[in-house]
């Protein structure tokens, strides 16, 4: 069931870092679904660029897997810049970050992935060179200490996160951008299917890039994911890279990931609701102690898609099932 998990969750595998490269956009008008978000980037790197300054500070939120990382790459190609990329739980220290925020060049851009995992201490560190681009570091101690200032080049800092509301007041407030990502319309997602398909050299048909697009959650890195599935599949029973509609529903039966995109973990959710709980409302620590899950993972990963897609609901007292989950839950 391990490997059935991780082909579902929208966190970011070995494997999506690799093929990701090749899929990716380079562009803004390459960059499909997120319209408003879109139309709202052209307008500011627009500006930015006509007034000969870096891009203001940009914060990209939502579950894992809609786009925050490659639109952060399209706006370096757009704004013609560098950019350096890193994430919150890799700088553990004030000090790791003097280096690369002092080798930045202006206009270059500094990405930061899981921007809400920065420690209390980098994040305070990090105020002074989003504001007035200096930073202040201080070296020995006691009466022998003294600070030293180092005066940075214009940059722009992009960071993303699936939990914003973690995100300290102060840091926040420093984006001058903000958007917001949602899940993607079916439609879309079938549009991403195709144009990964034709640069993975596979034969899709339309009714079979629909089909992968109602199981992927919403999500573009989950459709690319079970693209090469189908991929693998196609080629192993019938010798073909040509996926049709009735070799998508083989391979995700095979995969036991149903019509509406849930997976083992997400039925195993529902059922413990339904069955331990009868129905909720139920604490998400109980959640997590009984399915032997980190909360992170049930919050980051599990529950999104379950709350938007309906089949679950979010409480002042708890999880609950609702009618459509329940109808759901007969068939398994």
């Amino acid at each position: 069931m391990e490997e059935i998990k991780r082909l579902i969750i929208n966190e970011q595998i070995q494997e999506d870092e690799i093929v990701s490269l090749s899929l990716r956009p380079q562009k803004l008008h390459a960059f499909i679904g997120q319209k408003e978000v879109i139309s709202a980037l052209k307008i500011s790197i627009e500006a930015a660029k006509n007034r000969k300054e870096p891009l203001e500070h940009t914060l990209f939120s939502g579950p894992p897997g809609l786009g925050k990382t490659s639109l952060a790459h399209i706006i370096a190609n757009e704004m013609n810049s560098r950019i350096t990329v890193t994430s919150g739980p890799a700088i553990e220290r004030a000090g790791d970050f003097i280096g690369i925020l002092t080798n930045l060049e202006k206009g270059d851009i500094l990405f930061i992935d899981e921007i809400h995992r920065l420690s209390k201490t980098v994040e305070e560190f990090l105020y002074p060179a989003m504001e007035n681009f200096k930073i202040d570091f201080i070296v020995d101690k006691g009466p022998y200490a003294k600070t030293i200032n180092f005066n940075l080049k214009p940059f722009t800092l992009i960071g993303a996160t699936t939990r914003s509301g973690l995100l300290a007041t102060p840091l926040r407030d420093r984006f001058g951008i903000f958007h917001h990502l949602e899940f993607y319309e079916k439609n879309d997602l079938a549009t991403i299917i195709k144009a990964s398909a034709m640069k993975l050299n596979v034969a899709v048909d339309p009714q079979a890039a629909d089909e992968i697009a109602i199981r992927s959650r919403g999500t573009p890195r989950v459709a690319n994911r079970l693209l090469r599935r189908c991929r693998d599949y196609a080629q192993v029973k019938t010798g073909k890279s040509h996926v049709h509609e009735a070799v998508v529903k083989d391979c995700m039966k095979a995969l036991r990931i149903d019509e509406y995109g849930l997976d083992d973990l997400d039925r195993r959710l529902l059922k413990i609701i339904k069955s331990h709980y009868q129905g909720g409302p139920v604490g998400i620590e109980a959640l997590s102690a009984t399915l032997n899950e980190e909360v992170d993972t049930l919050v980051d990963v599990v529950e999104p898609y379950l709350l938007k897609t309906g089949f679950l609901r979010r409480t002042s007292r708890g999880r609950e099932l609702t009618e459509l989950s329940i109808k759901h839950l007969v068939n398994f």
